[in-house]
C-alpha cells in the first residue's frame, strides 16, 4: 500500500531522531493509514487532505507512545474524519 505519509514525516512528528525504530514506525503508519482509509471510505495518498494525513499521524503516534495499551481508538481522530466520511446507505 502506498503511504500517505513518509517515514521521515512520522519520525519528525514523533521526534524520533534515529533509524532504530523505522520498521516499527513503518508498520504503525501502514496500520493507521488502513484504519483512516477504512473509516473515511477513501484511498489515501501523499496529497490527501491534511486532516486525513494528520489522523494517520495521530493514530500512529498514539500507538507508538502507548504500545502496551492496545489498539488506539478512532475516537482520537473522529473530528478530523467526519467531514470525509462517505455516506453509508
Amino acid at each position: 500500500m502506498p503511504q500517505a505519509l513518509t517515514l521521515a514525516e512520522a519520525r519528525a512528528f514523533l521526534r524520533v531522531s534515529d533509524a532504530s525504530e523505522d520498521a516499527l514506525l513503518t508498520l504503525l503508519i501502514d496500520a493507521a493509514e488502513a484504519r483512516v482509509a477504512g473509516a473515511a471510505g477513501v484511498a489515501l495518498t501523499a496529497v490527501s487532505p491534511a486532516p486525513l494525513r494528520l489522523s494517520v499521524l495521530i493514530l500512529a503516534a498514539h500507538a507508538y507512545e502507548h504500545r502496551d495499551a492496545g489498539e488506539p481508538s478512532l475516537a482520537l481522530v473522529e473530528p478530523w474524519l467526519t467531514p470525509y466520511r462517505k455516506a453509508r446507505l
